[in-house]
């Protein structure tokens, strides 16, 4: 949200800044970073942070050292997010978009829970539940088609849950979390693999009778609140091409 410390390295800072730049085409493929000591002058930090950051972004495939010319942006689409690291985002900036990224397609609609997202939620099949979609993209396109599970009842506490457009006021967890009062404990993700079907296909803007023969990856995420209460069940397919990355620090 505004307002909100940073507390991330400066090395980290400065390399989530040109990543931004990057994945919202401000800096285009081909094009050249400022060299190592502009930069050390720009941001005010030693040459060694500078090519810190220059490393994370090389490992994170979004540039190349060029011997002799300098750093070079890559064309490459960017990796898709799990659910638990929307939520992250969303309570570090305020918003689930990844760097570059926007949402579209929002719909909302109360059906039958299919057996899988029932199991999920710990409620009988075909109850009643509310099923919420939407599409992010980036400029290379889809980076995965979102699909929230919530029980009914929270429909009955905030009426736009149901509402198919942008939830205002916050995420769908943030705005169940304040009604209720009881916050999000904890969440169990998974990250599997899987052969697109027609209506996958069809999810992700793609011709069904001729779905791609590579496997999407696909990530869920259920979340629990303070009295172990599954208040949500998220499924993401991953579009055409995305990887999906995760990393940590490390301390031996």
């Amino acid at each position: 949200m505004a307002g909100q410390v940073d507390n991330r390295a400066p090395y980290a800072r400065i390399a989530a800044h040109y990543a931004e730049l990057i994945a919202s085409g401000e800096l285009p493929p081909g094009s050249l970073l400022p060299s190592i000591k502009n930069l050390s002058e720009q941001w005010t930090v030693s040459t060694a942070t500078i090519e810190k950051a220059l490393r994370k972004l090389r490992n994170e495939g979004l540039v190349r050292g060029i011997h002799g010319i300098g750093t070079e942006v890559l064309d490459r689409p960017a990796p898709m997010s799990s659910g638990s690291q929307r939520q992250d985002r969303g309570h570090r900036t305020g918003s689930s978009w990844g760097s570059g990224e926007r949402s579209d397609s929002h719909q909302a609609a109360v059906v039958p829970a299919p057996a899988d997202v029932a199991q999920a939620l710990d409620i009988e099949p075909g109850s009643e539940v509310i099923r919420r979609r939407r599409v992010y993209r980036d400029r290379h396109g889809i980076v995965a088609h979102s699909t929230s599970w919530i029980p009914i009842q929270y429909g009955k506490l905030i009426p736009q849950l149901a509402m198919s457009e942008r939830l205002t006021g916050g995420t769908s967890l943030q705005l169940i979390a304040a009604a209720t009062g009881r916050p999000i404990s904890h969440r169990i993700d998974t990250a599997s693999a899987r052969l697109l079907t027609a209506e996958d296909a069809q999810l992700l803007e793609l011709d069904p009778s001729n779905p791609p023969v590579e496997p999407s990856v696909v990530m869920t995420a259920k979340f629990v609140d303070s009295e172990g209460s599954v208040v949500e069940y998220g499924v993401d397919l991953g579009g055409p091409g995305r990887t999906w990355r995760t990393e940590s620090e490390v301390s031996e």
